[in-house]
């Protein structure tokens, strides 16, 4: 078995790692071809992630014309402590202000602690587009797998 198999997290690790963590980097590409990476709270949604921007960011400008996004969610401090999944993921812009409320009222509970008043969610949501991400392909490792040897 190759050390590449032996880091790798199962289906089950991965959503158990997207529940755990709290941030992930995103990377859409700009116009002029490069990438723009920008960090986002997110919510869990099936296979895949959720959150929500301002409807005229540049991440949101930059998924209209090409629906897809590279998102990076990772952790730790020294190098057998590394955990980390990477995908490709195809985009859906969520326009319906129902939809994108719903998705920020799930990231207020999160990261708030709390269900939040539903008409300060609603006044951003007007404001707002979701963003969910759907796995396309996965990498993952998970170097506490290896016991500390290399």
């Amino acid at each position: 078995m190759s050390r590449r198999d032996l880091i790798r997290m199962t289906a089950a690790e991965v959503l158990a790692f997207f529940r755990e963590q709290k941030v992930i980097n995103v990377a859409t590409i700009n116009p002029n071809g490069r990438p723009h990476l920008a960090p986002l709270w997110y919510v869990p949604r099936g296979d895949g992630v959720a959150t929500w921007t301002y409807r005229k960011s540049q991440k949101v400008a930059n998924l209209r014309p090409l629906p897809q996004a590279t998102v990076l969610i990772e952790t730790g401090d020294t190098y057998d402590k590394l955990r980390g999944v990477q995908f490709e993921a195809d985009v859906e812009v969520v326009e319906d202000t129902a939809a994108v409320a719903e998705i920020g009222s799930a990231l207020a509970e999160r990261y708030g602690g709390g269900s939040p008043a539903a008409d300060v969610v609603a006044a951003q949501a007007a404001k707002r587009v979701g963003l969910v991400f759907t796995p396309t392909k996965i990498v993952s490792w998970d170097h506490t797998k290896l016991g500390g040897t290399y």
